[in-house]
């Protein structure tokens, strides 16, 4: 794990960075090509340059979001974006993070992806990248 990550998760209570540790340990087991950093103050992974998912620190917990997961037909990740494609889901223990859920998202993620990484060059505007860019 880089160091700016986990002095992210040193900033937490001992139960989110409990969250934290669990999160990145499966993000980094099922993205293994993926550039890990802090993005607008929080880890976030990306492939090819383009977010694909990340954890916060909020009010309501950590919240865990893929920012193409409104595509993922997941249940649970049942907090959606406004105008964009992303879907969260909120953890407040540690026994939430079910790591069978969390690896099904991250599989998806490699495969359904819109382009958040040109929206400025589109004005706003999304596009669904194929999986042979990827």
């Amino acid at each position: 794990m880089n160091t700016a990550i986990q002095d992210y998760h040193h900033r937490q209570t001992t139960t989110d960075q409990e969250i934290c540790d669990r999160l990145a340990a499966a993000i980094d087991t099922e993205l293994t090509d993926a550039e890990r950093k802090i993005w607008h103050g929080h880890p976030v992974w990306f492939l090819n340059g383009n977010p694909v998912v990340g954890y916060s620190k909020q009010k309501k917990g950590i919240r865990l979001m893929f920012w193409s997961g409104a595509s993922f037909d997941e249940e649970k990740l049942n907090v959606r974006g406004g105008s964009f494609k992303d879907a969260s889901i909120f953890l407040n223990s540690p026994s939430e993070v079910t790591l069978s859920d969390v690896k099904r998202w991250l599989k998806k993620s490699k495969n359904i992806q819109w382009d958040y990484h040109n929206i400025v060059k589109r004005k706003g505007r999304l596009e669904r990248l194929p999986v042979a860019t990827r």
